[in-house]
């Protein structure tokens, strides 16, 4: 597998990151923090989705990214025959070949579940593939025996089978445990056949008594039968005499109210002709009514315009203090505009020198987080040196002059001293340039005086353009308060142009005294008119009313005949309570005894039932107890293939941790042997997974630092390639994250020249490092810098542009 593209989309520190790798070592730097590690990040959550990425899904979307923004990893790689392309966003993802239109997958869960076919490894088997991150390289190193076994049983999969181990015993636990309840769960099988034997009895006995009971209610029925047709013709006969009799007191009392209705009519038409009489002897009297009533009309609209002329003058004087005072309002307020411009154009001055004053503040704050990540860089790089050479110091010291020196494991005779003294030399330089770096750590770990004087001056420009942003909203809004007065003012003004024509159209003046003697002459003359008004609907009335007492009159003779009608109908019918009582005797004396008898089947029935229920339930519970024999069979023969299994899971991971380790070896020695020209020809792990180095067929007992290096990179690279193996891929592309952060510049450049004679074997190697010294020995260097005002990532090459 090799890496050809990769593009990051709001992903992380990244907005819009896109990289092409090549073929050879490539190496990306830059510091801490800037996002480095989430390139790699990336390219493990595009093939595996959320489980390969740290922290949640919405922890992904890059800061300052819009809430809605797309987030998108786009990775292309090659493996075998075929290129890849894989697309990957918070809810999408997408896999094609070869570049066809028609996807391979195209769900979050199937291009998971794809890739991992098409690679042939799980998430955490790709990172023990290709992938080794920071202080991995050395990291069997600081293990005990039992931890390194287990370490390289995780690594290889062969966990993989304890687990499979534990779940088959936790199966077998919860097996046995249902056998336990099973089996004292089974009743015993004599006292079922016993009860079944019995409930049997009493279903027979219920049977025979609800035949004899069934009988009992069958002649009850046919004598109710009999009497059920006189007692139907008695009730029919007495609802008739209820309906007539019913009938007939209606229609008495219809003739009640006709009559009283006729004696109504005949006394209000005597009134009416009383009434014609009195409204002959009034009409002279009610003669000046009408004149009066037009006249006192005429004076009250008369009124109504007198009062309407003096609303309108108040209005009209009110008006016109308004006009006044708007008009003096506009005159205070002056020019408006003039005033608007100065303060817009002083703003836009003030916002101008706003933003210059921070970008000065940023440069200075850029370069000082610069110069104090180089300094403690090279301060920690002095510590690392120090501890070493006083390591060896110590060693020599405790070896004397007759020991062997640990670099090159010759005696050490004469030149016991001048090694000494060559290595305290070293210790001094180191302590000096330490001391050094330490004052600059010190001198940086404030904020200098150039920022803090910058950052001074982009807060007092803040405030000034705060003051002018101030400034112009009050002249806006006197522009805005004069163009409301002028509009105020203008309408005031047409108002009272229309006051003044709508007072000059009204009457000044009507005759009040006239008003009032009308109203007192037609209140003298309101009772007779009153009274007129009486007269006269009674006198129109009287027509009406002889129509309708003669009406009434019919309908009295009419309601009697009927009421005469009703009593005789009646009487033809024959019904008396004496022969309804003996008919009702028969009947209801008949019924009881259905309901007697039907009651006594309903109970022997229910005791048939329950005899019958009795009697099945006790045949499924001997049903149940055959199955849950049959269960138990069953599970003690599950329980006999899990005891099987798991000597076989136990014999098996014996067998593949005794072979685990001699495998390892070999492949271990093979890239050494490749790495060091056949001069350390063998790579031994004894029983402790302790390595030792075979030269010229000799156990080399102490190693250089270079050679330990040496030692964790073919171990790392051996197990690596038996992941890939098991996987069915060839092990072509190596991923190293931050393995320099232990090592000086010399062991730094001795790993880069290993992997770089590794060459054949994997093509495609990218580093991924703080350390700029490691630049000098790679093919291609990709820089990451983090932009503070951006906030965000940016990927440039060395002697190019910016990737982003």
């Amino acid at each position: 597998m090799q890496l050809q593209r990769l593009r990051l989309v709001n992903f992380r520190q990244h907005a819009d990151t896109e990289l092409i790798f090549g073929p050879g070592i490539t190496a990306i730097i830059g510091p801490n923090g800037s996002g480095k590690t989430t390139l790699l990040e990336a390219i493990a959550w595009a093939f595996y989705g959320n489980p390969a990425a740290r922290g949640s899904r919405d922890s992904i979307r890059r800061y300052r990214a819009p809430a809605r923004s797309q987030v998108k990893v786009e990775v292309d790689f090659v493996l075998g025959a075929h290129e890849f392309h894989v697309e990957r966003g918070l809810y999408n993802a997408a896999l094609s070949q070869d570049g066809q239109d028609e996807p391979l997958a195209n769900s979050q869960q199937e291009v998971t579940a794809h890739v991992t076919r098409v690679l042939g490894m799980t998430r955490d088997e790709f990172f023990n593939t290709y992938f080794t991150g920071q202080k991995e390289l050395a990291v069997m190193g600081t293990m005990g025996p039992t931890d390194r076994a287990r370490f390289l049983s995780r690594v290889l999969g062969y966990d993989r089978l304890k687990l499979a181990q534990d779940k088959l015993r936790e199966h077998r636990s919860r097996r046995r445990s249902e056998l336990v309840g099973l089996e004292q769960g089974l009743a015993d099988e004599a006292e079922l056949k016993a009860e079944l034997k019995q409930a049997r009895g009493r279903v027979t006995a219920a049977t025979r008594r609800v035949k004899l009971v069934t009988d009992t209610v069958g002649e009850t029925r046919r004598a109710l039968e009999t009497e059920g047709p006189a007692w139907t013709r008695m009730v029919e006969i007495r609802e008739s005499v209820l309906s007539l009799d019913s009938e007939a007191r209606v229609a008495e009392r219809d003739v009640r109210e006709a009559r009283r209705e006729f004696e109504r009519l005949d006394k209000e038409l005597a009134e009416a002709l009383d009434a014609r009489t009195q409204l002959e002897s009034v009409a002279a009297e009610l003669a000046p009514v009408g004149p009066l009533t037009e006249e006192l009309e005429q004076l009250e609209r008369q009124a109504q315009a007198a009062g309407r002329r003096r609303a309108l003058a108040g209005q009209l004087r009110e008006i016109g203090e308004q006009s006044d005072r708007m008009r003096q309002r506009v005159t205070q307020l002056g020019d408006t505009d003039r005033l608007l411009a100065r303060a817009v154009a002083a703003l836009e001055q003030a916002r101008t020198d706003l933003a210059q004053a921070e970008v000065d503040a940023e440069r200075a704050h850029t370069t000082w987080i610069r110069d104090r990540q180089d300094a403690e860089t090279k301060r920690q790089s002095l510590r690392d040196q120090y501890r070493d050479l006083q390591k060896q110091k110590e060693r020599i010291v405790v070896a004397g002059p007759e020991g062997t020196c640990p670099t090159c494991a010759r005696s050490l005779g004469t030149e016991y001293e001048t090694v000494l003294a060559a290595i305290d030399r070293q210790l001094e330089e180191i302590a000096i340039d330490g001391k050094y770096f330490n004052q600059r750590v010190s001198q940086l770990s404030e904020e200098p005086k150039e920022l803090q004087e910058a950052r001074l001056r982009s807060d007092t420009l803040a405030e000034v353009v705060e003051r002018s942003v101030q400034e112009a909203a009050r002249c806006e809004d006197r522009v805005q308060e004069r163009r409301d007065a002028e509009a105020e003012l203008h309408r005031l003004e047409s108002r009272l142009a229309e006051l003044d024509k709508e007072i000059a159209e009204l009457p000044d003046a009507y005759d009040a005294d006239r008003q009032e003697e009308v109203r007192e002459q037609l209140r003298v003359l309101d009772p007779v008119r009153k009274k007129s008004i009486e007269l006269q609907v009674k006198a129109e009335g009287a027509e009406q009313l002889v129509g309708e007492a003669e009406l009434a009159e019919k309908k009295l003779s009419d309601h009697e005949a009927r009421f005469e009608r009703l009593r005789s109908s009646i009487a033809s019918l024959g019904f008396s309570d004496e022969k309804y009582a003996e008919v009702r005797a028969r009947y209801e004396k008949a019924e009881a005894a259905v309901r007697e008898a039907e009651l006594e089947l309903a109970s022997v029935q229910g005791d048939l039932k329950a005899a019958e229920t009795g009697r099945d339930q006790v045949e499924r519970r001997l049903k149940e107890r055959k199955e849950r024999e049959a269960q138990v069979r069953t599970i003690k023969r599950d329980l006999r293939m899990h005891d099987e299994l798991d000597r076989g899971f136990h014999d098996l991971r014996l067998e593949l941790n005794a072979a685990m380790r001699p495998e390892i070896a070999e492949r271990a020695s093979t890239f050494l042997s490749d790495l060091t020209d056949a001069r350390y020809s063998e790579l031994e792990l004894d029983e402790q997974y302790r390595t030792t180095v075979i030269e010229d067929g000799v156990p080399k007992p102490v190693i250089s630092g270079g050679e330990e290096d040496l030692v964790n990179l073919v171990l790392r690279l051996a197990i690596s390639q038996m992941v890939a193996e098991r996987a069915g891929q060839p092990l072509s592309l190596l991923v190293l994250d931050e393995i320099f952060g232990g090592l000086d510049e010399s062991r730094r450049y001795n790993v880069v020249e290993l992997l770089r004679r590794l060459g054949v074997r994997f093509p495609q190697v990218i580093l991924i490092t703080h350390i700029e010294t490691v630049r000098n020995g790679v093919d291609r260097v990709l820089r990451v810098e983090f932009d503070q005002r951006g906030s965000t990532a940016v990927v440039t090459e060395d002697g190019g542009a910016a990737l982003e």
